[in-house]
């Protein structure tokens, strides 16, 4: 009976683990439609935003800002998001490892490579690998606002005007759908120059009268392009941690209520032998008072 006792507590354990894997699905996909409805809302203007930019940008040229400026020197800044909170399956695991694979094979192509990170699972994984972390932000993901999109521009703005670094990449999970996430690395500034059109045929060049100055309007609107990039990072990195985690937890209940079928017809089976073993020594007994 021993047996059948662990077999019952096992049952009582899953189905609580159950419970809590079927709550936390629910609650990401209440937290998926907001944050994919935030997603979609800011697509079309991230897209425009670097349309109109980099339509300026080839007008005025690469010495109209700095932020425009190829830079001959290698040091990189690598801007890493992640997640605050595990249970999302590969979600963190495979954009670290493609991080880390990225810093083995790109090492020698760059004197240096500076890390910032946003969420504890980055801060935690090259922490662990004694990589240094120039600069982390934890507890942002969770009450996203664009003040810290804003406060992350300004410190990789400030830093490559500085001379810190002459390069900027940030590496996130791009959302797909609530099943799909995939590890994109982008480039940040210097902006490319990009004179043609991607979303048709070729543009007409066409020049305009600029009041202020095209350098006056740049210095005004490359700052905001860059928080507007990242806002909208953030916001797909949102998105995917929360169809991330809904997929796995669902998954997760699926495993449980299988298990908890298994483990079922294991405890029957032992409570019919158990009962089958009682019958045998009563009917042994009987047959041993009739001899």
């Amino acid at each position: 009976m021993a047996n059948l006792r662990v077999i019952r507590k096992r049952v009582g354990s899953v189905k609580s683990t159950q419970q809590i894997t079927k709550a936390m699905k629910m609650v990401s996909a209440a937290k998926l439609k907001r944050a994919q409805d935030a997603v979609v809302a800011a697509r079309p203007y991230a897209r425009k935003m670097r349309e109109v930019v980099q339509a300026l940008a080839a007008r005025a040229g690469e010495g109209a800002h700095p932020l425009l400026s190829a830079r001959e020197g290698k040091k990189l800044a690598l801007l890493v998001v992640t997640s605050d909170r595990g249970l999302c399956g590969g979600f963190n695991s495979n954009l670290l490892r493609a991080t880390h694979r990225f810093l083995r094979e790109q090492g020698g192509r760059y004197d240096e490579i500076v890390l910032f990170t946003v969420g504890r699972k980055a801060r935690e994984f090259f922490r662990r690998r004694e990589v240094g972390i120039r600069k982390e932000y934890v507890n942002v993901l969770g009450s996203l606002s664009f003040g810290h999109a804003a406060n992350l521009s300004d410190d990789l703005v400030g830093g490559f005007l500085a001379g810190d670094f002459d390069e900027v990449q940030i590496v996130f999970n791009e959302f797909r759908s609530a099943i799909s996430q995939a590890v994109r690395f982008e480039k940040l500034f210097p902006i490319a120059l990009d004179r043609k059109d991607s979303e048709g045929p070729v543009a007409v060049e066409v020049d305009y009268l600029y009041e202020p100055s095209r350098e006056e309007i740049l210095a005004t609107l490359l700052p905001k392009y860059v928080e507007t990039q990242i806002f909208r990072v953030l916001l797909e990195s949102v998105a995917g941690e929360h169809g991330a985690r809904m997929t796995a937890m669902d998954s997760a209940t699926s495993n449980a209520v299988d298990m908890i079928a298994r483990l079922t017809l294991q405890m029957n089976r032992a409570r019919q032998a158990a009962i089958t073993k009682e019958l045998m020594e009563i009917i042994g007994g009987a047959e041993a008072l009739k001899g």
